[in-house]
């Protein structure tokens, strides 16, 4: 019944013309700019050109933006290599970085001097150097009769053919990624630097001020930042950690504009989206809001109830968990915002209204009969998985979310070792050192307690027919269970990794934990996989053909494709925001705020004596605003997701005016649903970060580097 109101709520609401795309809405690509966007940013207040923003022909705003680590974005600020990113972004680095004796997350880091900077195995920095339309020679000859079989297969081998051809005699990479669920193929060139060091990071007091309180929140008071630097080998290519290495020496690197922000000034942010999903059926939307968010939010609270407990009791645990405890966290608060959103700002009666119309548009010619009867097939493979996303998101949520059942699941491979004497070499190499960093980090009382919980709400929610065999045998204390398992004790498992004898590699596959794995992945891959393939697989068909269909409809205006993970731009203009009745929001914050949250019993919002003596003395330097004021955090209307955490918010003459990393709560729903009215991404402002760097931690020096305008 609710949703026939639904459904007849959307034939009454008013829709923008042929859903033409909104202002701000849209993650474009870089290249396709000066077709679908330029003219349209230019109207806006931009002063570029398409050709400063993306160019293979010359130095470029893209040529400043880098893929860090493969989760975030960061963007190149001095000739010498210097990065700017998120210090949420950094913290797993700051975190292994830390101990109780040299706690460099309530501390801070600056380097003196490069030879202080911190080295960071893994850790990785990667520019695109171009991307290409190959969409023809990967689409070529395949038709509506090609089955889905022979389609991937073609496809599958054209891609490993494109990308070899495109980087041969290189010491690039290549990478061929779908868009528009496959209408549309592009090539990424890819240039990757592997030594990457630490130069800088303010103390969580500012870096995290506000935690998990204001996460996702605005107003925002937080200096989420922090400082790498991108080294080379002396000639200029990638290289290992050396310490022959030199810095990097960008062809582009971001002016830094101290002129600040004003209401409707234009703005935007260019960075590594990770994953948006704006074509979804209605029936999609329905499951997350009703069923898959409501789960994941439960779960979620209990582990962070169990982890706060135990790092509130120990700096230890505090130290060993706080990476762990923000990632965690991070996802429980969006998904709340995410329904939240979903549900006051209209986005099933716009999914039921589009999908009316494309109904009617599918029926009227008999040319169109490709499209008929589309969404009832997109519903049909939804009603196909009732019951098994929900499987799906309770085993990553509660079955691999305890960190001893993580630890057995990465053990896997190593199981199986190759004969090769110098691959098996290696191979135990890589898996000592993963046992190493696990140990680190590893509170056992808290893991316990997680396991036991997580698993008892499994069991309570989830059908006995996707439960196991040990989950039956333990279900009356699933304690004994974990306290059973040797996959506790780090000197154990490298007794066995520095022996791997087959004796003592059958003692990590016989091990209680492995075991308890290993039935549930059997029964998974039996029961819940193949049909969560089989309709994802025509799932992905069929939304194919639905994006085909709606851009015919709607032939006039312009599309963008889904994140995923590659470089994108966005625009938008500064401006507040009205989430609900009778609270409405400004777009800028300043140290005033950030003082009126000051609480010294408050763990998220503690200040460093030093930043209250800066504020009560007003030394704000070079960095305050026109009213006197140190501006800290600015909101706009760009279209953000994660993977935009440390991307450059950009001005219209291409100078970064701040740093991008997050969304206000009603925001979240923004990955399904994007409204220019409630949705906003929010920035520390550049001037903050100044401040931070110049008068609070002293490291004037970093400055002389960077390119000011003034």
């Amino acid at each position: 019944m609710k949703h026939f109101v639904y459904r007849l709520l959307a034939l009454t609401i008013l829709i923008l013309p042929s859903w033409q795309t909104r202002a701000e809405e849209g993650m474009w690509i870089p290249m396709l700019l000066k077709q679908l966007n330029e003219s349209h940013m230019q109207q806006m207040g931009m002063r570029l050109s398409a050709e400063d923003i993306y160019s293979v022909n010359q130095s470029s705003l893209k040529d400043a933006i880098v893929h860090f680590g493969g989760f975030c974005t960061g963007e190149m600020i001095s000739a010498e290599g210097l990065l700017l990113t998120n210090h949420h972004c950094a913290l797993g680095q700051i975190q292994r970085h830390s101990s109780v004796a040299n706690d460099l997350i309530s501390n801070g880091f600056w380097a003196r001097s490069r030879s202080e900077e911190l080295t960071n195995p893994g850790l990785f920095a990667r520019f695109l150097i171009r991307m290409e339309d190959v969409t023809k020679s990967i689409l070529e000859g395949i038709s509506e009769s090609t089955t889905e079989e022979d389609r991937q297969r073609i496809i599958t081998e054209r891609i490993a053919h494109l990308e070899k051809q495109a980087v041969e005699n290189t010491h690039y990479e290549a990478n061929i990624r779908p868009f528009f669920y496959g209408n549309e193929y592009y090539l990424f060139i890819t240039e990757t630097f592997p030594d990457v060091r630490m130069a800088g990071a303010p103390p969580a007091s500012i870096g995290k001020f506000g935690g998990d309180t204001d996460n996702w929140m605005w107003p925002r008071h937080t200096g989420d930042f922090a400082l790498f630097r991108v080294y080379t080998a002396p000639d200029g290519s990638p290289a290992e950690y050396h310490e022959d290495n030199i810095p990097y020496r960008p062809r582009h690197h971001f002016p830094i504009s101290l002129k600040g922000v004003q209401p409707g000034d234009f703005t935007m942010v260019f960075g590594y989206p990770g994953r948006t999903e704006q074509y979804l059926h209605s029936r999609a939307i329905e499951d997350i809001i009703e069923n898959i968010n409501p789960q994941r939010i439960a779960l979620r609270d209990m582990r962070l109830n169990i982890l706060q407990a135990e790092m509130d009791k120990s700096d230890e645990v505090r130290i060993q968990y706080t990476s762990k405890y923000a990632r965690i966290s991070n996802h429980h608060k969006k998904w709340v915002g995410e329904n939240w959103g979903l549900l006051n700002f209209n986005a099933l009666d716009r999914k039921y209204a589009r999908e009316n119309d494309f109904a009617r548009w599918s029926s009227k010619r008999k040319n169109r009969k490709l499209y008929g009867g589309l969404l009832n097939q997109i519903q049909e493979q939804y009603d196909r998985r009732q019951g098994l996303e929900l499987v799906q998101q309770y085993r990553m949520e509660a079955i691999l979310a305890p960190e001893i059942v993580m630890l057995a699941y990465r053990l896997n491979p190593f199981l199986k070792l190759p004969d090769n004497e110098e691959q098996k070499r290696k191979i135990l190499e890589q898996a000592e050192t993963m046992v190493e960093n696990h140990f680190k980090d590893y509170h056992t009382p808290a893991d316990r307690q997680v396991f036991v919980e997580l698993l008892s709400l499994y069991i309570i929610n989830i059908p006995e027919e996707f439960h196991t065999e040990s989950m039956k045998e333990h279900a009356n204390n699933l304690g004994s269970l974990f306290d059973a398992s040797a996959l506790k004790n780090e000197s154990f498992i490298k007794k066995i990794l520095q022996n791997p004898s087959d004796e003592n590699i059958n003692k990590l596959r016989n091990d209680v934990i492995s075991i308890f794995l290993n039935e549930y992945e059997s029964m998974y891959a039996q029961k819940v996989q193949p049909v969560l393939k089989e309709t994802g697989d025509e799932l992905d068909r069929l939304y194919r053909r639905y994006i085909q269909g709606l851009r015919e409809m709607e032939k006039y205006r312009a599309f963008y494709p889904d994140a995923n993970s590659t470089l994108r731009i966005t625009y938008g203009k500064v401006d507040g925001y009205v989430p609900r009745d009778a609270t409405s929001y400004l777009p800028v914050t300043s140290l005033d705020g950030v003082m009126e949250k000051h609480d010294p019993d408050h763990k998220d919002f503690t200040l460093p004596k030093k930043l209250i003596q800066l504020y009560e003395e007003q030394d704000y330097g070079i960095y305050k605003n026109e009213e006197g004021k140190l501006p800290v955090c600015f909101i706009a209307s760009n279209h953000t997701t994660g993977g935009n955490s440390g991307s450059p918010v950009i001005n219209a003459d291409g100078h970064l005016i701040g740093l991008n990393f997050d969304r206000s709560w009603e925001s979240t729903m923004s990955d399904y649903n994007y409204d220019p009215q409630i949705c906003r991404n929010i920035s520390v402002d550049i001037r903050y970060v100044l401040f931070i760097i110049d008068k609070f931690a002293g490291a004037g020096h970093l400055l002389e580097e960077m390119t000011l305008v003034q």
